[in-house]
C-alpha cells in the first residue's frame, strides 16, 4: 500500500496525523481555559470526559494518533538523513530564516523533547485521573478532581518550568508542521506557502498561550477560580 511503501504515502499520514493531532489540542486548550474561571465547570467537563467508553475510545484512538505519527517521524528522519548523509531535515522554500528553519533542522530534537514531555504529561494527569478511575487505584485527590490534579501539579515550580520548556517545543514544532502538512496534502502554491506560514504561526502561538497562561496561572496562584473574590497574592501566599 502506497501509505505505507513510499515516502509520499508516510508524509501524507504524517499530515493527517498531525492535523488531527491539532484539532486535539485545540479542544484540550480550550478546555483547560474552563480551569482558570471555574473549577467546578472544568471538574463537569473531566466528569464527562472520565472514564466512560466512549471518553475511552477515544483516548485509545488519541494514542494510536500519537504513535503512528511518531514512528512515520522517525522512519522519514531516518530516510531523509540516509539519503542526504550528513545534512540534517531541510526544507528549500523556507522564507524566514529564523524560527521556522531552525524548527526544520531539528524536528527529531523536538520530538524527543515532545515525547518526554507527553510522558509526563500522561503520568500527572491520565494515570492520576483516567488510568485510575479504571483500575480503581488509590490517589491523594479524587480521579475526577482534574481542578485539583492542575493545582497540585503545577505549585511545584520544577514541573511548572518542564512544562513551559514542552511548550516551547510543542510550538517550534507546529510551526513547522502545520504548513508543511499543508503542502504535503497539495493545499499550497507559492502564494498560498507563505499565508499558510502566517496562518500556521499566529493559530499555533495562541493555542500554546492558552497552555501556557494556564500553568502560570495556577503557578503564581492568579487564576481568577483561585481567587474566590479575595486577593490572588493572598491565595498563592497561602499555596506557598
Amino acid at each position: 500500500m502506497w501509505l505505507i511503501n513510499s515516502s509520499i504515502g508516510r508524509k501524507v499520514v504524517m499530515s493527517v496525523t498531525g492535523i488531527a493531532l491539532i484539532l486535539f489540542l485545540t479542544f484540550h486548550g480550550c478546555m483547560n481555559v474552563v480551569a482558570l474561571f471555574s473549577g467546578e465547570a472544568y471538574n463537569m467537563i473531566c466528569e464527562l470526559l472520565g472514564a466512560n467508553w466512549y471518553a475511552v475510545v477515544a483516548t485509545l484512538g488519541l494514542a494510536a494518533l500519537a504513535v503512528i505519527h511518531i514512528v512515520y517521524a522517525f522512519i522519514l528522519t531516518a530516510q531523509n538523513r540516509t539519503a542526504r548523509g550528513s545534512s540534517r531535515y531541510d526544507v528549500a522554500t523556507t522564507v524566514n530564516a529564523g524560527k521556522v528553519e531552525w524548527a526544520s533542522k531539528n524536528m527529531l530534537v523536538l520530538g524527543i523533547i515532545i515525547c518526554l514531555g507527553l510522558l509526563l504529561h500522561l503520568f500527572n494527569f491520565w494515570y492520576n485521573m483516567m488510568f485510575a478511575e479504571l483500575v480503581g487505584m488509590e490517589t491523594t485527590l479524587s480521579p475526577a478532581d482534574g481542578f485539583g490534579w492542575i493545582k497540585e501539579t503545577f505549585s511545584n515550580p520544577v514541573f511548572s518550568v518542564l512544562y513551559i520548556i514542552w511548550l516551547v517545543a510543542i510550538w517550534f514544532h507546529l510551526t513547522h508542521g502545520f504548513w508543511s502538512a499543508m503542502q504535503t496534502l497539495g493545499w499550497s502554491g507559492k502564494t498560498w506557502l507563505c499565508r499558510w506560514k502566517m496562518i500556521g504561526g499566529i493559530y499555533v502561538t495562541l493555542l500554546m498561550l492558552a497552555f501556557l497562561v494556564v500553568v502560570l496561572a495556577f503557578w503564581f496562584g492568579c487564576a481568577p477560580s483561585l481567587c474566590n473574590g479575595g486577593c490572588c497574592a493572598a491565595n498563592y501566599g497561602k499555596s506557598n
